[in-house]
């Protein structure tokens, strides 16, 4: 009976696609304000489509040379070492992953000057439209997730005959590799981007011309605004749209562990369908009044979040009850698994806030540590990110911990490893607003650095600004959200990795400590987690380098910049942080495909499992470290913008800029990717089973 009833995954998408539709018409009926807005708004418009225009073209590139690879592998071994739906599957994971990116950064490109100039009129409405925008990413996501994973279940059950729950479940598990790709591509490249623009337009611009940020004499500004689209709207819906449906599928897989059958199969389908109507009903509850303080604002998107969240579990405790009746020794047990799931991820982003909110302590007294210098600046961030991971580690744990157990984990290990993918999925069924506060974030800061930039009075940038410091909060909220998601998807995907291997070879996998393999694997899992960072920080790090000297370049030879009298060569920057985003961004994203691969074939797939254990509990650590550091740093300077500590211009400010800087590829760059490393290390692994079941070092000794 349940595996008739997955068309609900196309009203869920239907749903989700119509309201993203009726948000962007809502946007777009706004003004964008004077023509000189309008002018920045297309300039920066350009630069991003011309930037993911010449990604994509070099990402296909590469997936055409996997797709090839992997039909060789599926049709070469008659489907024993990989099934034959995998290249395809893998090819339209990638798209749909790309497609959502691009409906985000495209609305987002247009919401910037609609923003500033609805803010001009008051803060609720900027607010509104600036939600507004990033409710279309958000859905978007959401939507074509669900189309995708519903798409396929058809082709394979209806089309191709594919009947059997189990084997079905661990196909489409192996669907997941393509939007894992071009997540990491999106996010790297995006991230890369964005901080070199914004590295270098702050290092010369507000260091060492003393000019206000996004001031239009700085050369670097418009490619600075390009890179919030690029990566913190495009980067970011490609990476929770992979997390989205990752979890799913990874569920599904644990669901053929457990024996739930298709009725397992079907649960977080409908999870994700109610989420879509959770998430919708939230959103019409974000709103705020004029001049509200920081924690109104938070409030109010506190509301429309909680709101999602409280409705998702109330649905889905008659939806796990009438599916999992039958199948289940304890059904409230797997929906005490998906409370775990929802409630965690408020917790985590509770606790995000926390540490990255000017309205709390943590912030506050980064911002003190101005008052000495830079240097203590710096140090105390590092200190508050490490503190920081305390809180999402221990969720996380209980989460594992209480999903497991709760699910009937003491009696039956598959029921367990089931109750922890649903936790995740549970995590991120309202991932629709979820990731609408977060899109929120850029298309804020885009406003106002287009009301600096076109001269519009002090009291709309004293809105703008606001909404930016919100942003930040909420953007560092979301990146938290994600790796935590991130974690529980990766953890699930490890056991879905085990289970294929499992059924594939007649030995029992010594999985224990003390297996030399678990350990070597574990040590290369923990060293993949810094080298990758140190990629991704040394390619923000060059090319913020040649932004710099180009900047330094402009405000040499071009006469009259500074006076405000000649315009500065914006396409010279824009050009630069996209040639020098594609070229850094292929080694890391490359590592963390090769390396899983690499490993598998030397220490066969035991040392995988090594490797999956060791990159998820560091790469999570570090992920949150890395994210919440850069967020505290970011608003320690805007906190000193807002008149404390001597504000704009101070000695105060200046220190807490140096720390911006230093924050900027933390929380934007290396922190973000983590989370997309741990999944795709899983993804890949899991597609590559086969191969390395059949051919590796340790099995020939």
């Amino acid at each position: 009976m349940f595996e008739n009833l997955f068309w609900i995954g196309f009203v869920g998408a239907i749903i989700a696609l119509l309201f993203a539709w009726v948000q962007s018409r809502k946007v777009l009926k706004f003004s964008e304000g004077t023509d000189l807005m309008k002018k920045i708004a297309a300039s920066i418009r350009d630069g991003a489509n011309a930037y993911l225009k010449r990604q994509y073209s070099t990402v296909a590139k590469v997936f055409v040379v996997v797709f090839i690879v992997l039909l060789i592998i599926a049709f070469g071994s008659g489907g024993a070492m990989l099934s034959k739906f995998t290249p395809f599957a893998f090819v339209t994971g990638g798209i749909w992953s790309m497609l959502a990116g691009f409906v985000g950064m495209k609305i987002a490109t247009l919401s910037n000057a609609r923003t500033a100039q609805a803010a001009s009129e008051s803060l609720n409405r900027g607010l509104r439209v600036a939600f507004s925008s990033g409710s279309v990413m958000g859905f978007t996501v959401v939507g074509l997730g669900m189309l995708d994973i519903t798409i396929w279940y058809f082709l394979l059950y209806y089309a191709f005959g594919v009947t059997d729950a189990n084997v079905l479940a661990n196909i489409m598990v192996m669907n997941g590799m393509g939007a894992s790709f071009m997540a990491l591509f999106a996010r790297v490249g995006g991230g890369i981007y964005t901080k070199a623009a914004d590295v270098g337009a702050d290092l010369v611009g507000k260091v060492e011309a003393g000019i206000p940020e996004d001031d239009p004499r700085n050369p670097a500004t418009i490619a600075d605004n390009v890179g919030d689209n690029v990566g913190d709207v495009a980067g970011m819906g490609a990476d929770l749209y992979e997390s989205y449906v990752g979890s799913i599928l990874a569920t599904f897989a644990l669901s053929a562990v457990a024996g739930y059958s298709f009725a397992g199969i079907l649960l977080p389908m409908l999870l994700a369908v109610v989420g879509i109507i959770c998430s919708i009903i939230g959103s019409f509850l974000v709103r705020t009044k004029e001049d509200a303080s920081q924690m109104s604002l938070l409030t109010s998107l506190r509301t429309g979040t909680y709101t999602a969240a409280i409705l998702a579990a109330i649905a889905a405790a008659p939806l796990t009850w009438f599916l999992l009746k039958d199948t289940a020794q304890n059904p409230w047990g797997v929906y005490a698994a998906i409370l775990a799931g929802l409630i965690g991820g408020c917790a985590i982003g509770y606790f995000t806030e926390y540490f990255t909110s000017d309205s709390y302590k943590p912030t506050q007294k980064l911002s003190d540590s101005s008052e000495t210098g830079s240097a203590t600046v710096i140090i105390g961030g590092l200190s508050l990110g490490m503190k920081s991971t305390l809180a999402p580690i221990i969720i996380v744990a209980a989460a594992v911990l209480v999903s497991f157990f709760a699910s009937g984990g003491a009696q039956s290990y598959g029921a367990g490893l089931y109750g922890i993918g649903i936790a995740a999925v549970g995590m991120l069924s309202t991932l629709g607003i979820t990731l609408a506060t977060d899109a929120y974030g850029p298309v804020a800061d885009n406003a106002g650095g287009i009301a600096e930039m076109s001269g519009l009075p002090e009291e709309v940038r004293e809105r703008t600004d606001a909404l930016d410091s919100l942003g930040n909060t909420t953007a560092a909220t979301g990146k938290g959200f994600a790796i935590g998601s991130a974690s529980l998807t990766a953890l699930a995907l490890l056991v879905s990795y085990v289970d294929i291997v499992q059924t594939n070879t007649v030995e029992t996998l010594d999985l224990s400590l003390t297996n030399p393999l678990i350990l070597v694997g574990l040590f290369i899992g923990a060293m993949l987690t810094f080298v990758f960072s140190a990629f991704t920080m040394s390619a923000v790090q060059t090319a913020a380098q040649s932004i710099v000297v180009e900047v330094r370049r402009q405000f040499r030879e071009i006469a009259g910049i500074m006076e405000g009298k000649a315009d500065p060569d914006y396409a010279a920057c824009v050009s630069l942080c996209t040639k020098g985003a594609l070229r850094e961004m292929v080694a890391p994203a490359l590592l963390a495909i090769i390396v899983p691969i690499i490993t598998g074939v030397v220490l066969g797939p035991v040392g995988v499992v090594g490797l999956l254990g060791g990159v998820s509990v560091t790469g999570f650590a570090m992920a949150v470290f890395m994210s919440n550091a850069g967020g505290a740093w970011d608003n320690a300077k805007k906190y000193i913008e807002a008149d404390h500590h001597g504000g704009k211009g101070s000695d105060c400010h200046k220190a807490a800029v140096v720390g911006d800087t230093v924050g900027d590829p933390f929380k934007d760059t290396s922190g973000p990717s983590l989370n997309i490393l741990i999944k795709l290390c899983s993804t890949v692994s899991i597609v590559f089973s086969g191969l390395v079941v059949s051919f590796n070092l340790m099995g020939m000794l």
